[in-house]
């Protein structure tokens, strides 16, 4: 005989409730209104990941992080106490570089680049970061479906974002948690359903933004925008997870572009990736000093 176990009221999850309107209006209220940010975060590794090879080493590391609209970022992570550079990232809606200062390293190369690097150190993408923070909208020609799903702890709405063409594929999926209707989990699907990216979101915040919403009037009275301090990052394919502890937060500040700009440092030896060896050699950038 079964034995039905009944969860006791108090542990059932608060549930507010929404429609398919609704929640397009507010993912794409969240996504219009931010167009650049500049955090302070801690970046922790997963065991066994290919990113935590740069980072294991300092069990965390600090970091800091730029992004603007329409493509460009750029993270400097430095060591705990010390303070010197581990890694420094930037990337454009073009190429994407990535100065590793302890290896003598920097890797170039293009942000369409699909094939993954035999190195583990050539699959760390500056973009990815992006994707996960400024999310592009949903437009009103695409076909989105929607629905709740439950688990043991949560209730959640799904929107499934369809692409279109030949053959109707999953584009994204935006998770909400119906205790809070806030987005909880945002999934990115490449061709023949291949999972891209896999993050989660949690702790939202209140942030003070620099200035309104674009499209905003100035006079517009509007509450301050949200925005998660805790960020999980997964990319199955590329073989990483990394986790992020926002520890402070501006955003849409006017960032000046020259500070996404990312050059080879002196005596660093050039990689580019998405090359093989037969194709482009490997290059040593001058020493300060050194005769070129």
């Amino acid at each position: 005989m079964s034995v039905v176990k009944n969860t006791p009221p108090a542990e059932k999850p608060v549930v507010k409730d929404a429609t398919r309107e609704e929640l397009l209006e507010k993912f794409n209220s969240t996504a219009g209104s931010l167009n650049s940010l500049n955090a302070t975060v801690e970046l922790k590794p997963t065991a066994g990941s290919k990113y935590s090879g740069i980072i294991e080493e300092y069990h965390e590391v600090k970091a800091f992080l730029l992004a603007e609209r329409p493509a460009y970022i750029r993270m400097i992570g430095q060591a705990p106490v010390i303070g010197t550079t581990v890694f420094d990232m930037a990337s454009d809606s073009q190429e994407f570089r990535v100065s590793i200062p302890p290896k003598n390293k920097f890797l170039v190369g293009p942000v369409a680049v699909e094939r993954a690097g035999s190195k583990p150190i050539e699959n760390l993408r500056p973009q990815h970061l992006l994707d996960a923070l400024l999310w592009p909208e949903i437009r009103k020609q695409e076909t989105v479906l929607f629905e709740e799903f439950n688990d043991e702890t949560a209730r959640y709405y799904v929107l499934t974002v369809l692409r279109g063409g030949y053959q109707t594929e999953i584009l994204r999926k935006i998770w909400f948690d119906r205790s809070v209707l806030e987005v909880a989990r945002l999934q990115s699907f490449g061709p023949r359903g291949i999972l891209l990216s896999d993050t989660r979101f949690s702790n939202w915040q209140s942030v003070d933004a620099a200035k309104p919403a674009p499209g905003a009037s100035a006079t517009t009275s509007s509450p301050p925008q949200q925005f998660p301090r805790s960020i999980r990052i997964e990319r199955p394919h590329d073989d990483y997870r990394l986790d992020l502890q926002i520890a402070k937060i501006t955003l849409n500040d006017d960032i000046p572009l020259d500070r996404f700009k990312l050059e080879q440092p002196p005596g660093a030896e050039l990689i580019r990736v998405g090359e093989s060896p037969e194709e482009k050699p490997s290059e040593k950038q001058p020493s300060q000093g050194a005769k070129s």
